[in-house]
């Protein structure tokens, strides 16, 4: 009975090693696969597609606006206590021609609803492509859900750089290193198809 409990033991103990070696070689593969600067930044789509979660990603797409690389910019998740004025504000869009293409989209909570929000307009509009705007450590699983919702809609990702996740050495930053863990650990649920929580 003793030696079939510490064989269990063992076993168990190996399988919780095992499964925690392949949880830290998948966190240091998404960690060395974020983006590391911004992306192709030439080519015009039909609109720039912020997802909220900082004011680096609308300022980011409105100086996108701004410039031309897109007619429009829709900005998906916005909280329902949050008017048009304060984002154009926060986006630095002052241009009085340009405030009718700034649309908000209140009803996403999380990046899989901010994919089928994003799926139904550009979809009323005939949109065929897109300016993809969020966090370098967000990008990966934004992307995901995106292409699962818009297969044939051309995406450009355009990371933003947010601290403390910068393009240098994350990982010796506590804060940095919780944030890549965690979304990564929201990766993997939406790799499987699970539900993710809301943020």
């Amino acid at each position: 009975m003793k030696r079939r409990l510490a064989r269990s033991l063992r076993s168990a103990i190996l399988i919780v090693l095992a499964v925690g070696i392949a949880w830290l070689g998948g966190l240091i593969w998404f960690g060395a696969g974020m983006p590391r600067q911004a992306g192709e930044r030439t080519s015009r789509t039909d609109a720039i597609v912020v997802l909220t979660g900082g004011a680096e990603r609308l300022a980011e797409g409105g100086r996108l606006l701004n410039s031309g690389s897109a007619g429009w910019l829709f900005v998906s998740g916005v909280n329902i206590g949050v008017a048009k004025p304060a984002v154009l504000r926060i986006a630095g869009i002052k241009k009085p021609r340009l405030i009718g293409s700034v649309v908000l989209g209140y009803r996403a909570r999380n990046t899989r609803q901010n994919a089928q929000e994003t799926s139904q307009w550009l979809k009323a509009r005939g949109f065929t492509s897109i300016r993809l705007v969020t966090a370098n450590y967000h990008m990966r699983r934004a992307t995901l859900e995106f292409r699962r919702v818009l297969p044939r809609t051309r995406i450009v990702t355009h990371p933003v750089f947010p601290q403390p996740v910068n393009p240098g050495p994350w990982w010796r930053n506590l804060t940095a290193l919780f944030v890549v863990a965690g979304e990564y650990n929201k990766y993997l649920a939406a790799l499987l198809g699970g539900g993710e929580p809301l943020y």
